[in-house]
């Protein structure tokens, strides 16, 4: 499995926690950027020398919510192509589809176990690995 790199924007520092934890004991090979809110995110995107290979954002975030982000990263030609997924805690189908309005890639909801937790983002990291090596080996 190659690196990926991955930017983690939410607001909460314990979810930020339980994520990179997963990724260390499936010694899954990550570079993992954190924003705790689509501010933050916005100027680490600015910054980045590389490009990222994913972004996880939360929803309900302070000064700039997860709508918000999106909503700016899509009007920029740099980011609008950088695949996103939301995970979040809302299960609310209005929310869900205001997301797909932005071409979000997935959207899932956080599970309150974390051994449901683990399940999902070592499922969303192993998919994201795949489909970034396969656009990468086409792409070539």
């Amino acid at each position: 499995m190659r690196s990926l790199s991955i930017l983690l924007v939410d607001d909460d520092k314990i979810e930020r926690l339980k994520f990179k934890k997963v990724c260390q004991e499936v010694s899954f090979k990550s570079n993992i950027f954190e924003a705790k809110d689509g501010e933050t995110a916005l100027a680490l995107l600015d910054n980045c020398t590389t490009p990222f290979d994913l972004i996880i954002s939360d929803l309900n975030m302070p000064r700039m919510n997860g709508f918000e982000f999106l909503a700016t990263l899509k009007k920029n030609s740099k980011f609008k192509n950088i695949p996103i997924v939301i995970m979040s805690t809302s299960q609310n189908k209005v929310d869900l589809d205001k997301c797909y309005e932005f071409a979000i890639s997935g959207y899932f909801t956080k599970p309150l176990q974390f051994s449901e937790y683990s399940k999902s983002v070592i499922f969303l990291l192993e998919y994201w690995n795949k489909a970034s090596l396969s656009v990468r080996t086409n792409a070539s």
